[in-house]
């Protein structure tokens, strides 16, 4: 495909699902600063997400605070387990039942190569430029997505270092008409599949479009071929994003890889 083909299919894809614009800068870049090897996970946290209580489900206050505990105690033993799991020091059964607990299910594209877990209720849709989109039930807005170019990279690091795109990636936010305000909270690598090196990263924008949103996206580059992953949820003052929402879609990024030769 030629580059101006190419550069066109992002732009489309951009306006379509969302996806930041600095998809496009990559796809035209031909002049990439080089970066040594890849560097070690690191995380920049800029705010912290507060824990909400559950609602009382019977008028039993020993009854509610009984429930109370322990759905607290299953968060946090379920916060513990996803640590480990993003820290990849969990065996692949414990992997399977939190996954199981968190509702996710297994996702692998073998034309394009790329796998994730995906969020085991929501709904495929078909989408132009997205080489797979799921959106939560009657929540369009809610959505997972997986864009797919051919760049003249070998790696992200040929490009530029997670917080270079980061602030890349938040300056074509802020260009977008619809765009009030953008905010990175945090920008991570990381290591997939052989190695292969991954950037995260976890950004807020308030739009006149559907207003608040909590974004989190991954990328990597393999057989000279951009994954960019983008995940959206609602994340507005009145109805935050909770606890388990959250857990669910940070497993979604931290899955998101190569595919695995069988």
């Amino acid at each position: 495909m030629r580059l101006a083909e190419v550069q066109a299919s992002s732009s489309l894809m951009a306006s379509q699902i969302c996806f930041p614009l600095w998809t496009h800068n990559l796809l035209k870049h031909n002049n990439a600063p080089t970066f040594s090897s890849p560097r070690t996970f690191f995380s920049i946290s800029l705010s912290s997400t507060q824990q909400q209580h559950p609602k009382s489900i019977c008028n039993d206050p020993h009854k509610d605070a009984l429930v109370s505990h322990c759905l607290s105690r299953r968060k946090l033993s379920l916060s513990i387990l996803a640590v480990f799991w993003s820290s990849g020091l969990l065996p692949n059964m414990t992997k399977a039942i939190l996954a199981g607990e968190l509702e996710l299910e297994r996702y692998t594209d073998p034309t394009e190569g790329f796998t994730l877990l995906r969020p085991s209720s929501w709904t495929k849709v078909d989408k132009a430029g997205a080489s797979v989109l799921f959106e939560e039930a009657n929540k369009g807005s809610n959505s997972v997505g997986v864009v797919v170019n051919p760049v003249r990279l070998t790696s992200l690091g040929e490009f530029g270092s997670p917080q270079f795109v980061a602030d890349k990636l938040i300056e074509a936010e802020k260009r977008k008409e619809s765009t009030n305000d953008a905010e990175v909270i945090s920008v991570a690598e990381r290591s997939g599949q052989g190695g292969l090196q991954v950037y995260e990263f976890e950004y807020k924008v308030d739009s006149t479009r559907g207003g608040m949103k909590r974004i989190f996206s991954g990328a990597f580059v393999a057989s000279k071929k951009l994954y960019l992953l983008n995940i959206a949820y609602s994340d507005k003052p009145e109805n935050p994003l909770d606890i388990h929402t959250r857990m669910m879609l940070e497993q979604v990024l931290h899955s998101f890889d190569v595919a695995p030769v069988t």
